[in-house]
């Protein structure tokens, strides 16, 4: 007598999904599958980082995980079995790091602006008293006439 087969459920056959190089996602019993899941820490700390003061972000951490997931985005397409669970949460953290490089630039930029607008004011207030002089001294000279 042969067994009846047993009906198996979605979460069941993704449970018990095999690490088998002929498909292209793998169930959580395979490096496959934690390896990505792990790595969405990674955009939580980043998105975290656009609460933090845009002077507090380091230049050379943030460089290192935008190229990280862009990197890792391309090779994730790469191998064989196409790992797409890897390739979205590269795309994340490559995203999210260059959008914080994004942050620390526009902010240099406008450090690099300031000082020419202070300066740029104190000329203006400097032309206007200087205006107002000129006009109180025409103001006198027409009086005298």
């Amino acid at each position: 007598m042969a067994a009846a087969p047993q009906a198996t459920t979605a979460f069941t056959r993704f449970l018990n999904h095999p690490a088998d190089r002929s498909v292209e996602t793998s169930g959580p019993k395979t490096i496959h599958f934690w390896a990505p899941a792990m790595k969405w820490g990674l955009v939580i700390a980043g998105l975290s980082d656009l609460q933090r003061p845009v002077e507090k972000l380091s230049v050379t951490q943030t460089v290192a995980l935008a190229a990280t997931g862009i990197i890792w985005s391309r090779y994730s397409l790469v191998i064989k079995p196409k790992n797409w669970a890897l390739f979205s949460v590269n795309i994340f953290v490559g995203a999210t790091g260059l959008y914080q490089l994004s942050r620390i630039y526009r902010h240099k930029q406008a450090l690099k602006e300031a000082p020419l607008t202070a300066q740029a004011s104190s000329v203006a207030r400097e032309t206007k008293d200087k205006v107002v002089e000129i006009k109180e001294a025409v103001k006198s000279e027409i009086k005298k006439l």
